[in-house]
């Protein structure tokens, strides 16, 4: 009920404070919201280019983490991104991926076979 104030009827929030004593979520209570598929694609995708920059190669072990900054001036934060089971898994994906995705990872060095 607090986390979804916002789609209790009046009636339903009054009754909520009212009667049952319950006040909504503050801010820093709430869940943050979801990461979308394609946002995930993108830092993941940030990663294998760091990595490039750094490594010249994108052969990357299985079970490495890369670590990525994310966010601009106060809200900067790092991200530890299981790179090499994504980089993995977009090689096992390769027949299902789009063009451009393709065309992005080979250019960062990615080797499909």
């Amino acid at each position: 009920m607090r986390l979804g104030w916002d789609q209790l009827t009046t009636v339903q929030q009054w009754m909520c404070e009212q009667v049952l004593g319950i006040q909504p979520a503050s801010e820093d209570e709430k869940p943050k919201p979801r990461t979308s598929q394609a946002d995930k694609w993108a830092m993941h995708y940030a990663a294998a280019t760091q990595f490039f920059e750094r490594e010249g190669h994108l052969a990357v072990p299985r079970k490495h983490i890369e670590t990525i900054t994310t966010g601009g001036g106060q809200e900067q934060q790092d991200m530890a991104l299981k790179l090499g089971t994504w980089v993995d898994n977009q090689r096992r994906r390769a027949a299902t991926l789009t063009p451009g995705r393709v065309e992005q990872l080979s250019k960062v060095g990615m080797r499909w076979t």
